[in-house]
């Protein structure tokens, strides 16, 4: 998207396609990661992988440490506080925090 701007670190993992909208903030030391290993060891012996894309919406600010994990749409005008592990979808005008990020407050439209 347009007006895209990152801090030091950012890592993105894109095996599966990362998109990003309008407007978007990333802070330090951000990881997005589309890929994923398997939960069986024999699965992890044999170096399988499953991949799955990342969608960040307009007006989006992740702060410094976030980590958002394979299949997670970020909607429109959501924050996600620093050190916070996103692992399901968040919603538009939401911001979320923890570990996993849950919903703490919702945010104006403007």
């Amino acid at each position: 998207g347009d007006d895209f701007l990152s801090n030091y670190n950012l890592t993105i993992l894109d095996i599966a396609p990362v998109t990003m909208g309008n407007h978007v903030m990333i802070g330090p030391n951000v990881g997005l990661y589309t890929v994923n290993h398997p939960m069986t060891a024999q699965g992890r012996r044999n170096y399988m992988a499953k991949a799955l894309p990342i969608t960040i919406g307009n007006d989006v600010w992740l702060g410094g440490n976030v980590v958002v994990l394979p299949g997670v749409t970020i909607g429109n005008n959501v924050v996600v506080a620093a050190g916070a592990v996103v692992t399901k979808d968040v919603p538009d005008n939401t911001r979320v925090a923890g570990v996993p990020a849950k919903p703490i407050r919702s945010l104006s439209r403007q």
